[in-house]
């Protein structure tokens, strides 16, 4: 069957605040909260922000502008945008899909958990052993990992009510769904957010919880170790590097300002990371002198332990508790389904545009499969196993692989960093210089080449968390597998609409450009 040409019409967003808003909401999520402040602490305190604001200059924001660029020059999800690139480079944007695929499966049942956890926080369900609550009573964790069809209900309904929610908001396409959507729930995360800091920094020992925090240990930054979670941390924060910006980019308007608002997005995302890092440690403090001890004493101090075993402690202990806590899970919730919802776009956008469908098509029918699978794996018993071993391995391997490829690819294969530096520059009020391709095409690719293979490395010698070599085959390495399996078959597919016929603007000058993304 003859392909038909591409439409020239496609969905945007209403202007440059309603994407700026959708970015924030994408890039604030659950690893604002509950990693960031954990990893700042055990990587020299107040010490950590020197290699943090580093790593947000010069490999963050990077990055974020390359995603700016592709997406907003080629308009199109990630494997169009990729194929428009080179027809060879279609895979990657596939992979990328892969990874967001991966990710939905398990971020939506945290969602969950959080919103479950808002009504527990009323009448403070845990009792007085928040962690044997969490894992045995609520989730009904097996003994060990493995595959287990023992469903439990607690978890199912929540978990089918979020991708009730969700599938409707992305059937209703990118302005009045995911814009709209944005522009009510980062405004109420920051409020709720905002509210719990304040009530924390009120708490008998928040001033010891914050200076647990923020007391520089500047021996850290002799530790090349610091300065590689300091780069995760930006990384994965950002939403970088996986076809999240690639996307929202390619629904702007011709003439936007791609640098300017990837400043803003970039520094919201972190100034939201500190907020967090206050607030959570003000509380921990307090949790500290309730007990008598040090806050480096306390335990569970990052991730699902600090949020769903750690936190609900807190909020047993505390006057007006109750009220606490419900602000905390909402701010779970919003934000994990600010950033759940840009994951699905990447998804959504990629079939539409591969297939011909409309918004409504795509979340009727690539949703409800990962929904389905999504409720499948993480409603049993052995969910939490699988959950912490697609997070490692789709984060660690899947999204540091897909940034490594992209930048030697685009700096090095093609060549195109002039090309798109000066398309940032033609478009944007602030100008980008050449460090920026010196930056993209031969630091990031160092760094994070470093993290890959020697996470990899660790990840294949020392095993991960104990787990059985079968189950990390499965659902760590496998994960991976999928990824790219997913990417070659999606690839081989015929496109219904030809994404070869787009002209990208504006067009490069008559004359050619420099080395430097300059006219010639």
């Amino acid at each position: 069957m003859a392909r038909v040409k591409a439409s020239t019409e496609r969905e945007q967003w209403s202007g440059q605040t309603g994407f700026i808003i959708a970015a924030i909401g994408s890039a604030v999520g659950l690893g604002n909260i509950w990693r960031f402040p954990g990893v700042a602490y055990e990587n020299g305190g107040g010490a950590f922000l020197v290699p943090y604001v580093i790593a947000l200059l010069v490999i963050g924001i990077p990055v974020l502008l390359l995603d700016y660029s592709l997406g907003h020059r080629f308009r199109g999800s990630a494997p169009t945008v990729f194929r428009r690139v080179t027809r060879r480079a279609e895979s990657l944007g596939w992979f990328q899909v892969g990874i967001s695929i991966v990710i939905i499966l398990y971020y939506t049942v945290i969602i969950a958990w959080s919103l479950s956890f808002v009504w527990f926080s009323v009448r403070q369900t845990w009792g007085d052993d928040a962690a044997t609550f969490f894992t045995r009573d609520f989730l009904r964790v097996a003994d060990e990992p493995g595959i287990s069809l023992d469903v439990v209900p607690g978890v199912l309904w929540p978990l089918i009510g979020v991708w009730v929610v969700v599938l409707v908001v992305l059937a209703l396409g990118v302005q009045k769904g995911l814009e709209r959507s944005n522009i009510i729930f980062l405004p109420m995360l920051v409020v709720l957010f905002a509210a719990l800091v304040v009530r924390a920094l009120f708490l008998d020992g928040a001033a010891e919880g914050l200076d647990a925090l923020f007391t520089p240990d500047w021996s850290a930054l002799l530790h090349p170790g610091v300065w590689v979670a300091a780069v995760a941390q930006i990384f994965f924060s950002l939403s970088i590097a996986f076809g999240i910006m690639i996307t929202y980019s390619s629904y702007l308007k011709r003439r936007s300002n791609l640098t300017s608002s990837g400043l803003v997005v970039a520094f919201s995302n972190s100034s939201f990371e500190i907020l967090a890092g206050i607030g959570v440690f003000a509380t921990l403090g307090f949790m500290a002198h309730q007990q008598g001890i040090e806050v480096s004493e306390l335990e569970g101090l990052t991730g699902p332990t600090l949020s769903f075993s750690t936190f609900p402690q807190i909020i047993s202990a505390m006057p007006g508790g109750g009220f606490f806590g419900v602000l905390f899970f909402l701010s779970l919730t919003v934000a994990g389904l600010t950033s759940l919802l840009s994951l699905l776009q990447v998804v959504s956008a990629a079939f539409q545009e591969k297939f011909g469908w409309d918004a409504k098509q795509a979340a009727l029918r690539v949703g409800a499969v990962a929904a389905v699978v999504s409720t499948v794996l993480f409603s049993t018993t052995t969910a939490l196993y699988v959950l912490d071993a697609f997070d490692k391995w789709a984060n660690e391997v899947g999204v540091i692989t897909s940034a490594v490829v992209m930048t030697i690819l685009v700096a090095w294969r093609l060549r195109m960093l002039p090309q798109l530096r000066w398309h940032l520059n033609q478009v944007s009020s602030t100008r980008v210089g050449p460090w920026w391709q010196y930056v993209v095409g031969v630091l990031v690719p160092l760094v994070l080449g470093y993290m890959l293979v020697s996470g990899v490395w660790t990840l294949i010698t020392d095993g991960y968390e104990g787990y059985p070599l079968w189950f990390r085959l499965v659902f760590g390495w496998g994960a991976v597998a999928f990824m790219v399996v997913f990417a070659v078959i999606m690839t081989r597919i015929r496109w219904v609409k030809d994404p070869d016929d787009f002209v990208p603007w504006p067009p490069l000058p008559s004359g050619g450009l420099t080395k430097s993304g300059d006219r010639s």
